[in-house]
């Protein structure tokens, strides 16, 4: 993949791995489109990224991609200013931990418009662009939790099953175009999101985000495999899932994540 002359949208860039995403990738020579609610967030990315170098063209533009198929806005806002993006970073989710009987509807139906509905849209938007460079990359932010049914996290491990497996298919179906495409699936991650979702830590092994995105670099950079689990054990779990009974997944998987 070509970094330099190449812009790079990234959403979730205000924290956790979509600001890890940034900072690595600028380090590479893209320029950079950071997407996400928090501008001052994304202001103070920015400030850093042009610190560390300072010919880098950083945009920010602060969106909630809870909203109806936010590609078009974004992509007018980018034409407004001469931009066109040449690799896309799909990072922003949302999770929440705790009964699905429990839970509000507008909290369920937002984790599938920003982990679905809005990763889709974007990835339509942006996608034949790329595909029209030839030498891009679509990385789709996916989770250890894609793997297998998560009793608790009902609807965000559903969501995550899609990314992965959507992610899969638009590898195929690109294959030749020189676009390289891949799954990022992570287990749990130093960020806000055990915070935000309202999940117990306690017994929790982390990766730091910094270990996450080498993980994704050393993919693009072999051009392997369509998706990749971050770290060791994730993996290992990963497997099991697919090869333990349904009934002990599910049971393992509901000890896995606990409200807090």
């Amino acid at each position: 993949m070509r970094y330099r002359d190449t812009t790079i949208l990234i959403t979730g860039a205000s924290s956790g791995i979509g600001a890890e995403f940034a900072r690595r990738l600028a380090e590479r020579g893209a320029d950079l489109v950071l997407v996400a609610r928090r501008e001052d967030r994304l202001h103070g990315l920015a400030a850093e990224i042009r610190r560390n170098r300072p010919d880098a063209e950083v945009t920010c533009l602060a969106t909630d991609l809870a909203r109806p198929r936010p590609g078009a806005s974004l992509r007018a806002a980018l034409a407004e200013r001469g931009i066109t993006v040449g690799a896309l970073v799909n990072c922003a989710g949302l999770g929440l931990t705790g009964p699905f009987l429990e839970a509000a509807p507008e909290a369920l139906h937002q984790q599938i418009d920003v982990n679905v509905s809005a990763l889709t849209d974007l990835t339509a938007t942006f996608l034949p662009d790329i595909v029209a460079r030839g030498d891009g990359a679509l990385v789709n932010v996916a989770s250890l939790t894609a793997y297998q049914p998560v009793p608790g996290m009902a609807v965000y491990a559903a969501t995550k099953a899609f990314v992965l497996r959507f992610t899969e298919a638009l590898a195929y179906e690109l294959r030749g175009t020189g676009v390289r495409v891949l799954a990022l699936s992570p287990g749990a991650t130093r960020s806000e999101f055990y915070t935000v979702s309202g999940t117990d830590e306690s017994g929790v092994s982390f990766e730091s985000p910094a270990e996450v995105v080498s993980t994704a670099l050393r993919a693009l950079d072999s051009h392997g495999r369509a998706s990749v689990v971050s770290g060791r054990r994730n993996k290992i779990m990963a497997a099991a899932a697919g090869l333990l009974p349904r009934r002990l997944v599910v049971r393992a998987a509901a000890g896995s994540v606990r409200p807090v």
